[in-house]
């Protein structure tokens, strides 16, 4: 009889059949024996011959594979858990390689604090990425949070849950419903509100790591921008995590007030965003060539800011809904 796995690696994935198989070997080459544990993979309508590879891979891993239409990372990530056999799941996206003990590491954090905690692990930049401006600066804001709880500012929240790299326990997912599949971003932070609205810890350990190897064209970086506006706010009304808005409007307070100023103009001008685009984007870039970090970073922060409070008034109903709600009771400070 087989042993059942300990542990069951969940990736969904769609059209990224070169780098599934590097997360694939490295996965084939942890320090624990490969009968621990299991790799499960969605196939989220690849078209790119994903299917055909995961149906005759020979990757000497517990592999099971599952391939559907598309319909979201949320709606993946779910099919993974229902084929999952072991007490805990391990999601991992298809551009994250696994350091050779990340599932050792995760393991060993759930035997030592308990079945009821979420473990997440760093997406660290390897050394040999060549990242976008855009991309480095998604990286610069997880690093700054891994900074954080190193320093022992804060101790991880649902707010640090991100999927790329991080642990549950299988039965406390099932207990919540698993993901929502109404949303296709920020999916992870919001099933991880749920979480922690039942009681479950959450823990970070940097010893877990996993390496980013990130691609995401500028236009779909934008749009995420917007598209995390609209859901924030869905989740804070809809989930009673923030049903006046009052956490969003303090921290739209601590923003620059460059940024502030520019975020208020874009909510009222919503031309003036595409206007801003491209001379900001390609401030980011030469920034960047020439080792200017600090400009190319603001010159980001300023879009990805605008581009996400756009989000956030479409959501509220427009510009006097966001000046009530997010503006006028925000409180000053100077974040930036």
């Amino acid at each position: 009889m087989t042993t059942p796995p300990l542990l069951s690696v969940v990736i969904p994935t769609y059209n990224r059949l070169a780098r599934l198989r590097r997360v694939l070997d490295a996965l084939a080459s942890q320090t624990v024996g490969l009968d621990r544990f299991e790799v499960i993979v969605v196939s989220d309508g690849s078209t790119d011959g994903t299917d055909a590879f995961l149906a005759d891979a020979a990757t000497g891993l517990r592999l099971v594979s599952r391939s559907q239409p598309n319909g979201g990372p949320a709606v993946a990530r779910n099919a993974g858990v229902a084929l999952a056999r072991s007490p805990l799941v391990l999601f991992v996206d298809d551009d994250i390689v696994a350091a050779p003990d990340l599932v050792e590491r995760h393991l060993a954090a759930h035997e030592r604090l308990g079945d009821d905690v979420v473990v997440i692990g760093p997406m660290v930049t390897p050394g040999d990425a060549r990242l976008t401006p855009w991309v480095q600066w998604e990286q610069d804001m997880l690093y700054k949070q891994y900074d954080a709880m190193d320093a022992g500012v804060y101790d991880a929240t649902f707010r640090q849950f991100y999927t790329g790299n991080a642990s549950v326990p299988r039965g406390r997912l099932v207990e919540v419903g698993g993901f929502d599949a109404r949303f296709r971003r920020a999916e992870d932070v919001e099933l991880a509100f749920r979480l922690h609205q039942v009681g479950v810890r959450f823990h970070y350990d940097r010893t877990a790591v996993g390496y980013h190897y990130a691609e995401r064209p500028f236009a779909s970086w934008l749009r995420n921008a917007r598209d995390y506006g609209v859901n924030d706010v869905i989740f804070a009304r809809e989930k009673g995590r923030d049903p006046d808005l009052a956490i969003m409007a303090d921290e739209f307070g601590s923003r620059h007030p460059v940024v502030r100023l520019a975020s208020r103009a874009g909510v009222a001008r919503p031309w003036l965003g595409g206007v801003l685009e491209l001379p900001l984007h390609s401030l980011a870039r030469v920034s960047a060539r020439v080792g200017a970090d600090a400009g190319s970073r603001f010159a980001l922060s300023l879009l990805y800011n605008m581009a996400y409070y756009r989000g956030v008034a479409d959501e509220l109903g427009g510009l006097d809904a966001f000046r009530t709600t997010v503006v006028r009771p925000a409180a000053s400070g100077s974040r930036a």
